[in-house]
């Protein structure tokens, strides 16, 4: 997998080996946090088939409720993973290959929690419309170029659009219905 060095952006093609580097990530977390988690699932643009992304895994963790976040955080911290603690999109933790070069972000989110949703609705409607898909690839691609040094401001330059992309999965026109 390609590194990215913390706090720098880099947006690349999409890699046809992050869905099963999810796999095999996926399969570790099942075994060591399963019990507590209601679902586990690839997110973000490495989980969409054919759109550039940064070259880190994200994926999110449901939980019942944020009390056993403790737990999930020394059962994960013997495999490598870093706790960030909380932050927009939930608890985060990320795994990184070598210092400061992050490989997996997960985000725990209680289950009951709207940003669990928006993950998931924000991922299917990327993957089931070329037009979305593309508009994002594109201001992805702006923002990477533009913040080459800054992932803050690159992740609140997507802030706007994935607000408004889910505004209107909310809200069907009604052509749609």
């Amino acid at each position: 997998m390609i590194c990215l060095k913390r706090h720098t952006v880099l947006v690349v093609e999409y890699q046809a080996e992050w869905p099963e580097c999810f796999r095999a990530e996926c399969t570790l977390l099942k075994t060591e946090i399963g019990d507590i988690t209601t679902g586990i699932e690839h997110v973000g643009s490495t989980a969409v088939p054919g759109l550039p992304a940064k070259p880190i895994l994200d994926i999110a963790a449901a939980v019942g409720l944020t009390a056993v976040i403790p737990d999930i955080v020394l059962r994960l911290a013997q495999h490598g993973y870093i706790d960030l603690g909380f932050g927009e999109g939930g608890y985060l933790l990320v795994k990184q290959s070598l210092p400061d070069v992050s490989t997996v972000h997960l985000h725990l989110v209680e289950a009951a929690d709207p940003q669990w949703g928006n993950y998931l609705a924000f991922r299917d409607a990327l993957r089931r419309n070329p037009a979305l898909r593309e508009r994002y690839s594109q201001l992805k691609c702006y923002l990477a170029e533009k913040h080459r040094d800054d992932r803050e401001s690159y992740t609140a330059g997507k802030h706007d659009f994935i607000r408004a992309a889910l505004a209107e999965l909310a809200f069907p026109t009604p052509a749609d219905v």
